[in-house]
Order: C-alpha cells, then sequence, then structure tokens
C-alpha cells in the first residue's frame, strides 16, 4: 500500500482540524497520528498554527494586506515556505505598531514515554516543535532539543517555561541539561538565580518559594544571583545553593485525624499518641527528628560519603490489641526532596525493617542523629536488631500518589510488638550511577499539606 503524498497528508489534517471528517473517517485519522511520527509532528505543528491564528482573528483583515505579508517574510524569509497562513500569524507581530519576537518553534519534545502533564500549553507529544510556552509535567521523565543544540530532561514533577532556543524558565521542578559548544551561554533562570553554561553539563532544581539549587557534573556554569553582588563560576563537582529567604511564609502543618477506624480498620499516624518519625544522615550530627520530610538515599559509589540517609517510624499501639492483628499495611507520601536528579538514579527498591532493638522505643526526635538510629550501625542494618518485613519500587520519574506496602511478615512484626510501640526503618537498596542522584522523599508528620506515615491495621 502506498503511503499517501505530503499533499494528501495536509489536506486530511486540515479537515480534521475544520471538522470536516465523518465520524468513521476522524477514527482513522485519531488511529493514523498515534502510529505516524511524521503524521502526529505536522498535525500538531497545524493544530497549533490554526489555534494561533484563531486567537488573532479580530486583527486577520490588517494583518493579511499585501505590504504587511511583504514586510514579514523580508524580516523573516524562513516563513516562505509556510505559505499565507504562517506569513499572517508572523504579521501578527506588528499588531499595535510594536514588534514582537515571531512565534516560530524553538525547540522539540523529543521524548515524552510514559509521561503525564498538567496545564501546559505548548504541545506535549512526542517530536512536537514547541514555541516559546508552558510545559507542566506530572509524571515520567521528558526530553527537549532546543535549536540551539541544548539538551535538557525535565524530571516530574516539574513546570517549565521555554523563552527561545538559548533560554528557558524553571518554575519549580528538576532538570538536567547537556550543552554542547554549539549552545555556549544556553542560559537557566529559577526563582532565585539564572545559570549560563560555559561548556557543561549541569543540573537545577528549583522551588517557586525559592529554594533553588545547581550543581555541576562537567565544565564550567556562570551563576548570577540578584541578592548577591558579581557572578560566581561554578566547575565540575560543585554546587551552589540559595536557600529560601525570610519572605517565606512558614505554613502550619494539616493535622490529620491522627488515630481513624474505618470499615474495620484503624489508621494510626506517627502524629498519634507517642508516635514519632525523623530522618538521619551520614557525617551530620545535627538532628532531622522533626523536618516536614524523611529523606531516603543510598551510594555505592564512594564509601562514607555524607549523602547517605535512613528513615525511621514509630506507631502507637496503644488502641489496638496488637496479638489479634491478622493484616497491616504501612502507607507513605512520597513528596519531591528538591535533592539531586532522577536521571542518575535507576528505578529504586526500598526496604521496610521492623526494629527490636532496646533502643526502637526509647528514641527521640530531638536527639536523633545518624550514631544512635535504632537497629543501624555504620556499616548498614543490624541482624538480630532489625528484620526485612517487605520490599517496594519507585519507578524513575512516578507520581507522588500514597503507596501502600503489605505483607504477611509486617502484620506478624505488628502482632509481636508487646511493648506498644512498633517501630519500622525505611531504607533504599538501590544505589546510583552519579554522586549527585536522587535523594527520595515521604512527608512526615511535619509535612503542612501531605498525609504523614500511617500504619493500618485490621
Amino acid at each position: 500500500m502506498n503511503s499517501p503524498s505530503h499533499h494528501e497528508s495536509a489536506d486530511r489534517i486540515a479537515r480534521a482540524i475544520e471538522g470536516l471528517l465523518s465520524p468513521e473517517e476522524l477514527a482513522a485519522f485519531h488511529a493514523d497520528v498515534a502510529r505516524d511520527p511524521v503524521l502526529r509532528a505536522a498535525y500538531v505543528d497545524r493544530a497549533w498554527l490554526h489555534g494561533a491564528l484563531r486567537a488573532e482573528r479580530e486583527d486577520l483583515p490588517e494583518l493579511l494586506r499585501p505590504e504587511a505579508r511583504a514586510a514579514s517574510v523580508v524580516r523573516w524569509p524562513w516563513i516562505a515556505g509556510f505559505g499565507l497562513a504562517a506569513a499572517a500569524a508572523v504579521a501578527m507581530a506588528f499588531v499595535g505598531g510594536r514588534r514582537v519576537a515571531p512565534a516560530r518553534p524553538v525547540a522539540t519534545l523529543v521524548q515524552a514515554d510514559n509521561t503525564k502533564w498538567g496545564g501546559s500549553t505548548l504541545p506535549t507529544l512526542g517530536q512536537s516543535r514547541l514555541g516559546r510556552g508552558m510545559l507542566s509535567l506530572a509524571e515520567g521523565i521528558a526530553t527537549v532539543r532546543f535549536e540551539s543544540g541544548a539538551v535538557i530532561t525535565l524530571e516530574a514533577p516539574t513546570k517549565l517555561e521555554i523563552l527561545s532556543a538559548m533560554r528557558c524558565r524553571l518554575i519549580e521542578g528538576s532538570l538536567t541539561a547537556d550543552v554542547p559548544p554549539s549552545a555556549h551561554g544556553f542560559a537557566v533562570e529559577t526563582p532565585d538565580f539564572q545559570v549560563v553554561d560555559l561548556g557543561t553539563r549541569f543540573g537545577v532544581t528549583a522551588s517557586s518559594t525559592g529554594n533553588s539549587h545547581v550543581f555541576v557534573f562537567d565544565g564550567v556554569v556562570e551563576v548570577a544571583d540578584p541578592r548577591r553582588a558579581g557572578v560566581q563560576q561554578l566547575t565540575a563537582g560543585r554546587n551552589y545553593h540559595a536557600g529560601g529567604g525570610a519572605g517565606v511564609a512558614i505554613v502550619e502543618p494539616n493535622r490529620v485525624e491522627a488515630l481513624q477506624w474505618i470499615d474495620g480498620w484503624t489508621s494510626i499516624s506517627t502524629s498519634f499518641g507517642r508516635g514519632r518519625d525523623g530522618f538521619v544522615r551520614r557525617g551530620y550530627p545535627e538532628a532531622m527528628g522533626r523536618h516536614p520530610l524523611l529523606m531516603v538515599k543510598h551510594s555505592e559509589l564512594e564509601k562514607g560519603r555524607p549523602n547517605e540517609r535512613r528513615a525511621i517510624l514509630t506507631f502507637d499501639l496503644a488502641k489496638v490489641s496488637p496479638s489479634e492483628i491478622v493484616e497491616a499495611q504501612l502507607v507513605l507520601d512520597p513528596e519531591p526532596s528538591g535533592f539531586g536528579f532522577v536521571t542518575m538514579v535507576p528505578d529504586s527498591r526500598f526496604a521496610i525493617y521492623g526494629v527490636r532493638s532496646p533502643a526502637a522505643d526509647t528514641w527521640d526526635e530531638a536527639s536523633l542523629a545518624w550514631g544512635n538510629l535504632p537497629g543501624c550501625d555504620d556499616a548498614g542494618v543490624i541482624p538480630g536488631q532489625a528484620e526485612k518485613l517487605a520490599e517496594f519500587w519507585l519507578p524513575r520519574g512516578a507520581s507522588g500518589d500514597p503507596l501502600t506496602v503489605r505483607g504477611d511478615a509486617l502484620a506478624a512484626f505488628v502482632r509481636g510488638c508487646r511493648s506498644g510501640l512498633a517501630t519500622f526503618l525505611i531504607v533504599r537498596e538501590t544505589g546510583e550511577t552519579d554522586p549527585s542522584g536522587l535523594v527520595h522523599a515521604f512527608a512526615s508528620k511535619e509535612h503542612p499539606t501531605a498525609r504523614p506515615p500511617t500504619l493500618r491495621v485490621r
């Protein structure tokens, strides 16, 4: 069967956009768009142009005057191959007597597998051509190649504004950038600073409330922070952090019910009774027992790295009879940590350990540190003091939906907690491909909006 000609494909796209296809023809067209990346890219470009023209339809009579079209073609000769419609789109730049940059593509969404999007103003199908606008990635990992040659990888959840072939704005989330010599000077803006490439590979994380990081993997970047005089130059292995300023509001935690009975299940959060939670970081003496996030990380690239982190949870069983429990579930709410990058960690396996050491019932959030974490020593979990109860996986770029860990071993451990307290460790067993790999995080009982760790028993 012969492939349709360019003219036939263009006519079919035009009829689809104008609503002139029958229901059967439209269904067949949608199937072909899903199957054929060339047709898909052409359809996305034409649909985008159609929408732009409709948005300016009141001004089109003036913009389509011969002298206006001629001025557009002279100023932007690249539009000649697009015909009258594209010329009109470029001529829109002269509305109101002011010259605006043409709405031409400056990048391509080269990969968007297993992704979910929300609130984007740009096309989100693979191979879509992108002009100025917003990409809002809710789940997964996506790659954008700019016309300059710069390639950035977005890690959900991330909001990115594309500004030009040499500039973008990371509103919140994480990205990594690989910038070839052709794109030296490529810039990434955040709410806190601007990063300008000098020939490198780097990563940036940002928060809309002001908590941006830049990590340099290779080469050199310049960081311009308006709160500091001058420009700072960073080389490979160095990083720069702009913490949230005094103007960031402190939000009181959204206290959910610490104890609930629903459909035969009792839900106990770490905020109930003598419950508590926290995490520890190797090499850091500061207590991390009252932090809104429970951070977990593991790396075998360099022994003794300070980024190794483990989390601990204790639940108060005072309102249940442990010996009568037949089922148990542990519910955790993943949250962005703002540290490290998904692209440098594969799909990650985590382990839940039940702790039976004497310190399991007496540890204190105010003094919790790496050296006194119950059931552990510097090398890892201590056999006899902690036993593995369950495992779970977090895929790269997974959504932040709450996850539930269950199993017979979990229920058996809770049944054996005669002291009235059940203590668990969360340990990541998967390593990473670079020291700047992601720090995973889960909401603690201090988190302002997310669910605290919860033990559900029946």
